[in-house]
């Protein structure tokens, strides 16, 4: 994960990155001009002006705390020691007199002792907060320091939201000494106007002070050379083809269909090997223009297209490591035809649904199969029948028969997304709408037809934790100072909400991708105009491109691995993955490959295949944004060696029949064994029932 080293800060900065369970950047210890990983514990680079960035890190520079540019005006704390340690004083490598007591201390320290103290920073501007640095106090006499924190946020000083780390308020490791700084990043940049350090535990022998620089980017309109302007189909195609003739060796333009009207379906794969899955690389998609006149989302989509292959070109290490490591799909218009009723009436006069549906009159998102009731019936008859609901298929559930008639009222955009669906892998998905600004998590369909309730998936946390990624880094969605869009306040539930919570969705895409492949997907509600000015469009653009970044890269956490045969080792499709007690499971792709999307923390992994025996793992997903590596093999019953030998026309080899007899008859002697553990148990249960009516009756 550590992906550069740059000059970016001065040599006085020695800066130990402690590992610790909240954080999602890993151990760097850079002291005295060396640099080790802690958690390997060797040398990498001997240099005096070192900074390490990990992958939640962006280039921004600090505030400038050290250097004076923030004003004492613009620093505050929840209370003050004494004046000479005030908050004008928490200021980086600030260095105190020779004597304790005078006007010119060595670090802001707190009045008092609880975890209620802070140090707030106001940077005037929105800015895009991505680290804080902290030190322990200067002083000859006195040893005093934070040893853990929380980072708080706000746009208006009153409301704070403190950073999360996934589900969990995430706790910052501060200093293990009073003057080695220590940099924290946040697990998300976040856009914010003030930022406070509110420290949790502080050195036992001394009280709360600190020093602190903070890291972070001003916010402004998009200096990204793009084409910002609403593109029809002839313009869309152009453009496409621009981006492919800039970088034909990452990308690649194919078309997965046609609309009702003949329009095609493109899709842009922007990949270090196009046109090829490989083996262990999860695959991303994105799609924009479902709904015709919601065109925000394809101009979002265009503009990622040509703002990454720029920047690929131009080395950008995020985007160059994004793009090796991923294989992106981007469909920016789903329903072309839809989108050219919008398009000829304009961005005022296009009314609220003029484009929405297509061409036949179908609402796209309510034309997917309805696998959920399917599912959800399937399990009261279980429980009707006292059967074991765990049997039923929570996964890969096949399409109804009706929906497979020629005559069904399916889109040809609908059948040719499906196809798309079940012929590539994907991984992680998000569907682009607008109207609202609110980033929705299945289910979106609702039991027994509810207009609306909260009808969460067996991956709830997960779903959550995505929505809130997205959510979290819009500019727009994250300012608490905006006012709601039509009459729904999203702000209440962070900007993220069940789809089913909302309304009710029978036959969504979400769902569907969900319970029919491995691949997770929201829906994300960009703005409040669904057709919004092409003056507007820069402005969108940076409202989302973090966004569209860091959702991208959620692709890279819980586990991934290649499911192997134990003794050829080839890769096995289709073997099922299970997480206990999660009820979802997925599959293995056509080379074995599989990734499962998880929250960190500790996992049994059961996976079995058809004609072989199941295998068990523990596997641990940490803080870091990689997923961990699970890979699993699996043995052949013995009934499907013989199966395949004699299929082959083959004699069984006497060293196969000898190894058969062995699998054989170590599954005799195992079964053998529970049928006595029965028996015996059964046998003492009599005799103590015998015992129990013996003493009544005595």
């Amino acid at each position: 994960f550590m992906q550069s080293y740059t000059s970016c800060l001065p040599h006085s900065f020695s800066l130990p990155l402690t590992s610790n369970e909240h954080l999602f950047c890993s151990v760097v210890l850079i002291d005295h001009g060396s640099v080790t990983v802690s958690s390997r514990s060797r040398k990498i680079r001997q240099t005096p002006f070192l900074c390490i960035m990990c992958d939640s890190f962006v280039d921004c520079p600090p505030l400038g705390l050290e250097s004076m540019r923030v004003h004492d005006s613009q620093i505050r704390a929840s209370s003050t020691l004494r004046t000479g340690l005030g908050p004008h004083r928490g200021r980086l490598n600030i260095q105190s007199g020779i004597e304790d007591g005078d006007m010119y201390d060595g670090a802001w320290c707190a009045r008092h002792e609880d975890k209620n103290q802070w140090l707030e920073v106001d940077a005037v501007h929105l800015t895009k907060f991505t680290g804080v640095i902290l030190q322990g106090r200067n002083s000859i006499w006195s040893w005093d320091m934070v040893e853990t924190y929380k980072v708080q946020l706000s746009n208006d000083s009153y409301k704070w939201q403190t950073c999360m780390n996934g589900t969990q308020e995430a706790i910052f490791q501060g200093n293990l000494n009073t003057e080695t700084p220590v940099l924290a990043l946040l697990p998300v940049p976040t856009v914010a106007r003030y930022i406070r350090i509110n420290p949790q535990t502080w050195y036992s022998n001394g009280t709360i002070c600190l020093r602190a620089e903070i890291l972070g980017c001003r916010v402004k309109v998009s200096n990204d050379n793009l084409d910002f302007r609403h593109h029809n189909y002839k313009d869309m195609r152009t453009l496409m083809k621009s981006v492919n003739d800039e970088c034909p060796n990452i990308t690649r333009i194919y078309t997965i269909g046609r609309s009702y009207m003949g329009l095609k379906l493109y899709v842009m794969e922007i990949s270090d090997n196009p046109g090829k899955h490989e083996l262990g690389e999860p695959e991303f998609r994105y799609v924009a223009g479902m709904h015709g006149n919601e065109v925000l989302g394809r101009e979002l989509v265009l503009n990622l297209m040509q703002y990454l292959c720029q920047q690929f070109k131009e080395g950008n290490e995020r985007i160059v490591r994004l793009i090796t490591e991923t294989r992106i799909h981007l469909l920016p218009s789903m329903n072309p035809d839809g989108y050219e009723v919008a398009y000829e009436k304009g961005s005022e006069l296009a009314g609220w649904a003029d484009g929405r549906f297509s061409y036949e009159g179908i609402d796209l998102n309510h034309n997917f199969p309805d696998l959920n009731n399917i599912m959800w019936n399937a399990q009261e008859k279980a429980l009707e029948k006292s059967q074991d609901t765990s049997k039923v298929p929570n996964h890969y559930i096949p399409m109804p028969e009706y929906y497979t008639n020629e005559d069904a009222m399916v889109a040809p955009v609908t059948r040719a997304v499906i196809n798309w669906m079940e012929e590539i892998p994907f991984v992680l998905s998000a569907n682009l709408h607008g109207g609202e600004l609110v980033v929705t998590y299945p289910y979106d369909c609702t039991r027994d037809w509810a207009p609306k309730e909260d009808t969460p998936t067996a991956d709830n946390a997960f779903f959550r934790w995505l929505a809130t990624v997205y959510a979290s880094t819009n500019l727009v969605m994250s300012n608490p100072d905006r006012r709601i869009c039509h009459y729904e306040d999203f702000q209440r539930h962070n900007n993220i909400i069940n789809g089913g919570a909302w309304h009710t969705v029978p036959g969504s895409m979400n769902d569907f991708s969900y319970l029919h492949t491995n691949c997770f997907e929201v829906t994300v509600e960009l703005s409040c105009d669904k057709f919004p000015h092409a003056s507007e469009l820069p402005v969108e653009w940076e409202n989302n491109k973090e966004s569209l970044l860091v959702y991208m890269e959620q692709v890279h956490r819980g586990i991934k691995g290649v499911i192997r045969d134990k003794q050829t080792k080839k890769g096995i499709a289709d073997a099922i993955i299970k997480v206990d007690d999660h009820e979802h499971d997925i599959r293995s792709a056509e080379g074995g490959d599989y990734w499962r999307l998880l929250n960190p923390g500790e996992y049994k992994i059961i996976v079995w295949a058809v004609g072989y025996f199941p295998s068990m793992r523990r596997c641990t997903v940490g803080m870091e944004p990689r997923a961990t590596i699970c890979d699993i093999t699996l043995t052949k019953t013995p009934a499907e060696v013989l199966k395949q030998i004699r299929a082959r026309g083959g004699k069984v080899p006497q060293d196969v029949q000898l190894r058969v007899r062995a699998l054989r008859l170590k599954k005799l002697r195992a079964s053998t064994k529970v049928l006595n553990q029965r028996r015996e148990s059964q046998r003492l249960s009599r005799h103590s029932s015998k015992a129990r009516a013996a003493a009544r009756k005595a």
